[in-house]
């Protein structure tokens, strides 16, 4: 008869672990009214392939959510307490990879622009539906932007005209002729100028000239028209130049 041996000791194997969630977009919400966050939260709690991370009454525990979490996308009211617009300069400031959706009762051109120029990357109006905040979610997370088409035509064609305005000027001039002819078109005179920078008189009428020449404009009052004409430093201008030291 032959031999069996005797059946090893046979354990169970642990339960195989599920495998980690891929693809599932990780959020924070920041709504100052209860009852709109709640509804927010749960609308994303049971839509598939997101997760809540955070849900925040005001624009500073936003700020503070998402520098512990590092969400994927924070979805903010434009309205929340503690100004979204500064929250989104600091997110921007703060390099973080998490992009910025905002959704607001109506949109006012400057304020959107603004927004869109600090790195919100999705604009939707609270009379839309849950399923388009929903896809606009879906978009920017893959790096797409969502803007409302109809209402902000005009505004982005006009962010694009400064961008396009900056960037010809920015290519010819240096930092310190940007930052003297933003003190042209505001009105200051070369002493002004001159006191602010901590520059001497002569040195101002140096970059004014250098000015001059590079643009093809005639004197101080064409240059101030220009600027204010190609909206160089507008609010919605790309990387307004900041007063410098010498």
């Amino acid at each position: 008869m032959p031999h069996i041996p005797p059946q090893a000791d046979r354990r169970p194997e642990p339960a195989a672990q599920p495998p980690a969630r891929s693809g599932v977009i990780e959020l924070v919400l920041a709504e100052s009214y209860p009852l709109l966050l709640e509804g927010m939260q749960s609308a994303f709690t049971f839509e598939a392939g997101f997760r809540v991370l955070a849900a925040c009454a005001d624009g500073d525990e936003a700020l503070r959510a998402v520098g512990r979490h590092h969400p994927d996308v924070l979805v903010m009211d434009l309205e929340i307490p503690g100004d979204a617009l500064r929250i989104l300069g600091e997110l921007s400031g703060k390099g973080l990879p998490t992009h910025v959706v905002l959704y607001a009762a109506s949109l006012d051109e400057a304020v959107m622009l603004e927004a869109m120029r600090l790195g919100a990357k999705g604009i939707v109006l609270k009379t839309m539906s849950r399923h388009l905040l929903v896809q606009c979610v879906r978009k920017v997370h893959r790096g797409g932007t969502w803007v409302e088409k109809v209402s902000m035509s005009r505004a982005v064609d006009e962010l694009l005209r400064y961008e396009a305005a900056y960037r010809d000027a920015a290519a010819v001039l240096s930092v310190r002729e940007l930052e003297v002819i933003r003190m042209v078109a505001s009105g200051q005179s070369n002493k002004e100028i001159a006191d602010q920078l901590a520059v001497s008189h002569g040195t101002v009428k140096v970059h004014l000239h250098h000015v001059y020449q590079k643009l093809g404009v005639k004197g101080r009052l064409e240059l101030a028209l220009y600027a204010r004409e190609k909206g160089l430093f507008s609010s919605l201008a790309p990387g307004r130049p900041r007063q410098l030291s010498k």
